[in-house]
């Protein structure tokens, strides 16, 4: 496993707790032969070497079950000092509960020194905040001399002078804890699955002490412990940085991936946030948030949005379908037109919202922004014995948003259309072209008269293999590169609903400032059609506009108070560089959405600190639209 293996740790050669290093990997990749698979046995624990640059996977071979990782500086040991992984310098420097893969990935000792960083993470549930589990835990439930992760670091630690502790400070994998709005540290199972795993890289050589749970006196380890197992990798493979997602909760797991642009993208920063399965850029070196902002609002921004999910609904009863599944009247929709809808519950609440584009009579394009939206068509179409094919593009094409003001210019000078298709120049808001990068023989792509900035704007999708030449070439044709940051703050100002934030499947279209969505009208019933009839003829919550008075930060989520009654919340806010202010887009009870009213925002705990604000209009910026219908 290592050229030298310190007395107590796990040996190589002839330990029954060695597996086989040809074991199959678990998903959701291909692993390569590890160079040593350490089997921890339900209630127990191991102690052995890691090099610097190796990379340690801990599974969680049944599911279910907790992991407690140890980790010690081999340098620092070896001159009789301790230097362990410090559960709260790491959180303090991470900015988060726990590290998780991409920029802010590292585990720290009390030095601040990097000791490990996370690679991969399959599940993405984690704790930093408790001990690894006592004796004293369980001999205060009533279970004396009960095995216990500590006890068993300490018996393993102990062959290498590393003093026992009553409780070590752990990294616990796949502990499901949660603090509770009282204030209490809960907990309840463990969200992994059978193979599910962190993959951590050593940063210097380390002395690695891995668990398994022994607690099964509360649901912890869904009440039954089992084995965990840990794969060595030698330093020499690359491994891509990844979380992985489940579309539903007994989907495969897929770890996040680049998009078609990740070649150029990746050259020009490091700062990616995984946005529902998809590493896109946060912000760019030389650029930064408020520049990127200005050149969308000034001149023209070029942005990766390939994680919106794209689904083609064709055939004969394609139309009747998405009359059935959406709020839109799509028979309204002429072939070139795109409509932007709302998919609802039964209920009346917000599953999604999304673009249509009529690409034929019976060929639909729907994107949206989750996979479940299109599982869930496919469920209505065979509940209704439609005869549709539904095929998921999200990975055949993805796209690209080309926005500002300067926008139609540059993109006139680098695209190409054919006599039977509308130039660039003549594309309307919510219609799409075919046009091709350079001539008539360049990169095909559709362009679209759409964006999320409320500035003039377009959006081209492409086949993945094309995804540099097309980004390069806008880029050198003078956009400035844009990212979600900066996105933002700009779809905020525009006042355009963001999922999770002015809407979620307990809020309707009404409440969530898209009741225009809703086609009431249309004589097809369609899902919710009757709940919604009846939110909009008796409204309780309305999405406003507030224009606060301070410049002290305001959150997302912040309440909204009349007095001591809480009247609302903050769905979005931001301090805007073009107003000069601080704006926000609130949900409050109908009585207090009139123009002008005047509100508190509460923070600390709502009462204690309060920010002036009133309600407002929105969208804050261009109410008329006047620059996006340019």
């Amino acid at each position: 496993m290592n050229d030298i293996v310190p007395p107590g740790l796990a040996e190589p050669e002839g330990d029954p707790f060695l597996l086989a290093a040809a074991a199959p990997p678990p998903a959701p990749q291909a692993f390569p032969e590890p160079l040593a698979v350490i089997r921890i046995t339900a209630a127990s624990a191991r102690a052995f070497t890691l090099k610097a640059g190796q990379f340690l996977q801990v599974i969680d071979v049944e599911g279910r079950q907790c992991s407690d990782l140890l980790a010690f500086d081999a340098a620092a040991l070896a001159t009789g000092e301790e230097w362990g992984l410090d559960p709260t310098v790491t959180r303090t420097l991470a900015g988060a509960a726990y590290p998780q893969p991409g920029l802010h990935a590292k585990y720290f000792d009390a030095r601040m020194q990097p000791l490990l960083e996370t690679v991969q993470d399959t599940v993405g549930r984690h704790d930093a905040f408790a001990l690894a589990c006592t004796a004293k835990y369980y001999e205060d439930a009533g279970f004396p001399g009960h095995a216990n992760c500590s006890d068993n670091f300490n018996a393993v630690l102990a062959p290498l002078g590393i003093r026992p502790r009553a409780g070590w400070p752990a990294i616990n994998f796949f502990y499901n804890t949660f603090i509770q709005p009282c204030g209490t540290l809960g907990f309840a199972e463990p969200w992994s699955k059978p193979g599910d795993y962190v993959l951590l890289k050593a940063m210097k050589d380390l002395v690695v002490a891995v668990s398994s749970c022994a607690d099964d006196i509360d649901p912890a380890n869904a009440w039954q412990p089992t084995d965990i197992e840990a794969r060595i990798y030698d330093a020499a493979h690359s491994f891509p940085r990844a979380m992985a997602h489940r579309m539903t909760p007994d989907s495969p797991a897929r770890l996040t991936r680049p998009t078609a642009f990740a070649p150029v993208t990746e050259t020009l920063t490091r700062d990616f946030i995984d946005y529902k399965g998809f590493w896109l850029p946060r912000s760019f070196v030389g650029h930064g948030t408020l520049a990127e902002y200005w050149a969308c609002r000034e001149k023209v921004a070029v942005m990766d949005l390939s994680a919106l999910r794209k689904f083609d609904v064709s055939g004969p009863d394609a139309e009747a379908l998405l009359q059935k599944v959406q709020t839109r009247d799509l028979r309204k929709l002429a072939v070139g037109q795109i409509v932007y809808t709302a998919v609802c519950h039964a209920h009346g609440g917000m599953m999604d919202d999304g673009t249509v584009f009529r690409m034929s009579r019976d060929v639909f394009r729907f994107v949206c922004g989750e996979d479940t939206t299109g599982l869930w068509l496919k469920e209505q179409a065979a509940a209704g014995n439609f005869d549709v094919h539904i095929r998921d593009t999200t990975d055949a094409l993805h796209n690209l948003a080309v926005q500002g003001p300067k926008s139609r210019e540059l993109l006139n000078k680098i695209l190409w259309t054919a006599p039977v298709q509308p130039t660039i120049s003549e594309l309307g808001w919510f219609r799409f072209t075919a046009a091709r990068l350079g001539g008539p023989t360049g990169i095909p792509l559709v362009v679209s008269r759409t964006g999320y900035t409320g500035e003039l704007g377009y959006e081209l999708w492409c086949a993945p293999k094309d995804g540099p030449a097309v980004w390069t070439a806008v880029m050198e044709a003078g956009a400035t590169p844009l990212g979600f940051d900066a996105l933002d703050m700009l779809r905020i100002e525009a006042g355009l609903a963001f999922a999770g934030h002015e809407f979620c499947d307990q809020t309707d279209p009404f409440e969530a400032g898209i009741g225009f969505t809703v086609a009431l009208s249309k004589p097809e019933d369609f899902i919710g059609k009757a709940a919604l009839e009846e939110r909009k003829a008796h409204p309780r919550r309305k999405l406003v506009g507030l224009a606060i008075a301070s410049n002290e930060p305001a959150s997302h989520g912040d309440g909204i108070y009349l007095g001591r009654a809480k009247v609302g919340e903050i769905t979005s806010t931001v301090r805007s560089p073009v107003l000069g202010t601080q704006i926000a887009l609130a949900r409050v009870d109908v009585a207090y959405s009139p123009l002008d009213t005047a509100l508190q925002i509460g923070q600390l705990d709502g009462h204690r600190k309060r920010l002036d604000a009133k309600v407002v209009a929105f969208p804050h910026y261009d109410p008329t639209k006047a620059r996006v219908r340019a």
